[in-house]
């Protein structure tokens, strides 16, 4: 009698985290939404009727719950969107959890050194790359129980590493960050990179466009992806492009776009009233 064995083939938002890359390194822009208030999936429905590609569940700036945040990188996968998750800072044991729970790839704030970014990147990877614990199933297959033989080459070939610079620091080491296997992207973080500088907001300073320089020749170097986070400008933001940057475009956090939502909505009212309503 022939046994026909499931298929391990990955789900369609494995399959959309496996082409993520590939579309930046095609020049193909790509709209990601930052979640940060949001715990339901009504806001993975909204990104994908919008026209965004990715989604980055923040738990950085954020008091959710690893459970929550697995959640939505779950319905991301299953609508077809990538899903993201920036961590705390130096929390490496977290990554391993975010990614068995359907997460398809990491960003790591503040990297300053190739050793931290060698650390995330193993986390991410099973050995011999990385040292991720092993598992048999995962949202990527369906939940599939799956020998470490055929799951390993599969994950680590969609896991996505991003590695965000946001010091003066992290741009003298740049090239050496850029050089570690198993890292994907360099982002600059532009926020706290002008804080850093002492001039907070200031994108416009030649220090940020030579930071941008100096990580773009990097990325080029070693054949990484770069993007630049923080600037809400599309045009400065575009303006840079040139130097090396790919077409990944943080739209905003859920909690910008529910504010400025409100706000045109009350105005709208106000307006009608011809007063305000305080």
């Amino acid at each position: 009698m022939q046994h026909n064995h499931p298929s391990t083939s990955p789900q369609p938002g494995a399959e959309s985290a496996a082409g993520f890359l590939d579309r930046l390194r095609a020049g193909r822009p790509t709209l990601m939404l930052a979640i940060r208030g949001s715990r339901t999936p009504e806001v993975l429905h909204i990104a994908r009727s919008t026209g965004h590609h990715a989604v980055l569940v923040d738990l950085e700036h954020s008091s959710m719950s690893i459970d929550t945040a697995a959640a939505l990188c779950t319905t991301a996968g299953a609508l077809g969107l990538t899903a993201l998750v920036r961590v705390p800072e130096r929390d490496y044991g977290i990554i391993g959890r975010l990614l068995d729970g359907g997460a398809h790839g990491i960003v790591a704030p503040r990297v300053e050194t190739a050793e931290q970014a060698a650390d995330i990147a193993a986390a991410c990877r099973f050995p011999p790359r990385g040292r991720r614990s092993q598992i048999a199933q995962v949202p990527a297959t369906g939940m599939r129980p799956t020998p470490a033989a055929d799951l390993n080459g599969e994950l680590d070939r969609t896991t996505i590493v991003k590695i965000l610079i946001e010091t003066p620091a992290g741009i003298a080491n740049a090239r050496q960050i850029a050089a570690v296997d198993g890292v994907d992207m360099l982002a600059l973080g532009a926020n706290d990179f002008t804080a850093e500088l002492g001039i907070p907001g200031d994108y416009n300073d030649p220090r940020v466009h030579e930071a941008v320089a100096a990580l773009a020749e990097a990325c080029r170097e070693h054949g990484k992806l770069l993007m630049i986070g923080g600037i809400g400008d599309p045009d400065l933001l575009l303006s840079l492009f040139p130097l090396g940057v790919c077409p990944l475009v943080m739209t905003g956090t859920d909690s910008a776009h529910l504010y400025q939502g409100a706000k045109a909505s009350a105005d709208r009212y106000i307006v009608a009233f011809g007063e305000k309503t305080e």
